[in-house]
C-alpha cells in the first residue's frame, strides 16, 4: 500500500493512500484523511494508517459510527491517559448514556442539536421507568463526549468538536452548609471512642479528603516539626485498591499540624506499635498507612464512608458526612481570616479560583471591612 501527504494549511494536511482493490468491483479505493500538526507527526499518522489497513484494523472515517469511536478512544487513549478509576467512570457513564442512544450514528454525521437533545432525553429517562438523570449527572456525560470528540478533532476524523456547542444543563447552586462550632464540639464529644473518632480530629485539622486520610503513612508524618506531607491517595477500582499520585502539583503539599492533632497522632502510634510488638511484629514500618487494617494495608473508601454513615446515624447527626469536615475546616480558616491563597494550598486545590468557587459565599464577612477601608481612603483624600 501506498501514501502521501499534501499540505492544506499552515498545519494541516491532506492524508492520501491507497486500500487496494475492492475484490468485487476491481475499482482502486483510495481514502483521504485530514490531519492537523506538523509534517512529521502527518507521516507518522499517514504510516499509522496505512499499517491499519495492511492488518484489517482500518476503519474508514466517514463510515466510523459513534460507538465504534468510543470503542477506539478507550483503548487508544483514555486507558493511559486517566486513571483507572475515572477510565472505569468514563466507560460506565459512555456505555450507559451515550452508546445506546446515538452509538449508531456517524461519527461525521454527529450534530450539536443531536447533543442536545441527547441531553434532554437524559433528563426526561436517563435512569429508566420516567426517571431522569440529575442535572450534574448530565454534566458529566457532556464533559466526557467533550473530552472525546476533541481527539476526534485533532485526529482529523470530524471537522470539529461539536460538543464545544453544545451547553449542559445548568447545575443549581447550592451553599455548603457548616455546622456551628457547638455541633462540632457535640460531634467529637459523642465520637470518642468510636474507630472513626481519629479519621475526624484529622480531617477537622487538615481538610484532607478521605482519599488522603486512608493513604497517608508514618512516614508522612515528622512529628518533631509538627508537619503532614500529603504524597498520595487512595481509590477503589474493579482490580481492588489502587495508590496514585495528586491530581496537581499543588495536591502534594505540606500541612503544619496543630499541637493536639500531634497528640493524637502520638497516642494512635503508639497503639499501634503496642499492638504489633504484642503480635511478635515489632516496630511499626514507616510505609504503613496511619488509619490501616491489621496487616498494615490501607482502609477501603467505602467501608470507611459507611462506616461513618452508621456512626453520625447512632449518634443523631446523620446530615453530617465525611467529606463535611473539609468544608468545615475551610470555613474555619475562612473565618479567622486567612487569605484565599492560603487556604486553596491547604485544601490541595489547583488554583485559587476553585476555592472561590466553592466557598466564595463565605468571604463575605469582610464585606464591612471593605467598605470601611474606602471610607478612610475618602476622608483622607478630602481633609488633605
Amino acid at each position: 500500500m501506498t501514501g502521501h501527504i499534501r499540505r492544506r494549511g499552515k498545519s494541516s494536511w491532506e492524508i492520501k493512500f491507497d486500500l487496494g482493490s475492492d475484490p468485487i468491483t476491481g475499482k482502486r479505493r483510495i481514502r483521504y484523511h485530514s490531519f492537523k500538526g506538523t509534517k512529521r507527526q502527518a507521516g507518522l499518522e499517514a504510516a499509522r494508517l496505512i499499517s491499519a489497513a495492511a492488518t484489517g484494523g482500518y476503519i474508514d472515517p466517514s463510515r466510523m459510527t459513534v460507538a465504534q469511536f468510543i470503542a477506539h478512544w478507550e483503548a487508544n487513549w483514555a486507558t493511559a491517559n486517566v486513571s483507572p478509576k475515572t477510565f472505569e467512570r468514563y466507560c460506565e457513564l459512555l456505555r450507559k448514556h451515550v452508546r445506546p442512544h446515538v452509538g449508531a450514528i456517524g461519527l461525521q454525521k454527529l450534530r450539536p442539536a443531536t447533543l442536545a437533545e441527547l441531553y434532554a432525553r437524559l433528563q426526561r429517562e436517563g435512569r429508566g421507568k420516567g426517571e431522569g438523570l440529575a442535572a450534574r449527572t448530565v454534566g458529566h456525560v457532556h464533559r466526557v463526549l467533550h473530552r472525546a470528540l476533541g481527539h476526534a478533532a485533532q485526529w482529523g476524523l470530524v471537522q470539529q468538536n461539536v460538543a464545544s456547542l453544545v451547553s449542559p444543563p445548568r447545575v443549581p447552586s447550592i451553599e455548603i452548609s457548616i455546622p456551628r462550632t457547638s455541633e462540632l464540639n457535640d460531634l467529637l464529644k459523642r465520637l470518642r471512642g468510636r474507630s472513626v473518632y481519629a479519621i475526624a480530629t484529622l480531617a477537622l485539622a487538615t481538610g484532607m479528603r478521605r482519599g488522603e486520610l486512608l493513604a497517608l503513612r508514618w512516614k508522612d508524618v515528622d512529628f518533631e516539626r509538627g508537619l503532614l506531607q500529603v504524597e498520595q491517595s487512595v481509590e477503589a477500582t474493579k482490580d481492588g485498591l489502587r495508590f496514585k499520585s495528586p491530581k496537581s502539583r499543588h495536591g502534594r503539599r505540606t500541612i503544619t499540624l496543630p499541637s493536639s492533632t500531634i497528640g493524637d497522632l502520638r497516642m494512635r502510634w503508639k497503639e499501634q506499635l503496642e499492638r504489633r510488638l504484642a503480635l511478635g511484629l515489632g516496630k511499626v514500618p514507616g510505609e504503613e498507612t496511619v488509619f490501616g487494617n491489621c496487616d498494615g494495608g490501607p482502609l477501603h473508601p467505602a467501608g470507611v464512608t459507611k462506616e461513618w454513615s452508621r456512626a453520625m446515624t447512632a449518634i443523631g447527626m446523620p446530615n453530617i458526612t465525611l467529606h463535611t469536615l473539609r468544608h468545615t475546616h475551610a470555613s474555619q480558616l475562612i473565618a479567622a481570616g486567612v487569605d484565599v491563597l492560603t487556604v486553596s494550598r491547604r485544601l490541595g486545590h489547583g488554583s485559587p479560583a476553585i476555592t472561590l468557587s466553592v466557598y466564595g459565599h463565605l468571604f463575605s464577612n469582610t464585606d464591612d471591612r471593605a467598605a470601611q477601608i474606602v471610607e478612610e481612603t475618602f476622608i483622607k483624600a478630602r481633609t488633605e
